[in-house]
């Protein structure tokens, strides 16, 4: 499980009034930065597809450490924080971090797996236990 770490871009539509990155787009970040992992390992949106299921979150917050800026490097990593075996429910935390040392924000999301023709939670395929074993955990991964 080697770490997974994205380099992403600061666009001018990023930015708020303020001159630094808009909320949002933190939490899209997460949202990229997790499909990508997926991507990875070979389960595309694609392959959700065909097996009718895809992820959805039940909760999804971010604690804002240090402002981060137009032509500031930034990256974003995840890790499992915490999941059941069958990983049908899992915690996954991302670090966003600038100039490569400046912890800038802190995303965790709960999550899940739903059948999307029955439109309810549902127990993932292999697929999913494979790429999800190969996730990153944290030092602090518990199983629930």
């Amino acid at each position: 499980m080697s770490d997974f770490n994205y380099l992403v871009q600061i666009r001018w539509s990023d930015l708020d009034p303020n001159f630094h990155l808009r909320h949002s787009v933190y939490y899209d970040w997460g949202a990229f930065c997790r499909i990508e992992f997926l991507n990875k390992y070979g389960f595309t949106t694609e392959v959700m597809q065909q097996l009718q299921v895809g992820p959805i979150l039940f909760r999804e917050e971010c604690v804002f450490r240090r402002e981060i800026k137009l032509g500031d490097e930034v990256h974003i990593n995840l890790k499992l924080m915490k999941a059941r075996k069958d990983f049908s429910r899992w915690s996954i935390q991302h670090q966003v971090i600038k100039e490569q040392q400046t912890l800038s924000a802190v995303l965790t999301v709960d999550g899940a797996w739903m059948n999307s023709i029955l439109r309810k939670l549902t127990t993932p395929p292999e697929q999913v236990i494979t790429v999800f074993n190969a996730m990153p955990r944290d030092e602090s991964f518990e199983w629930i």
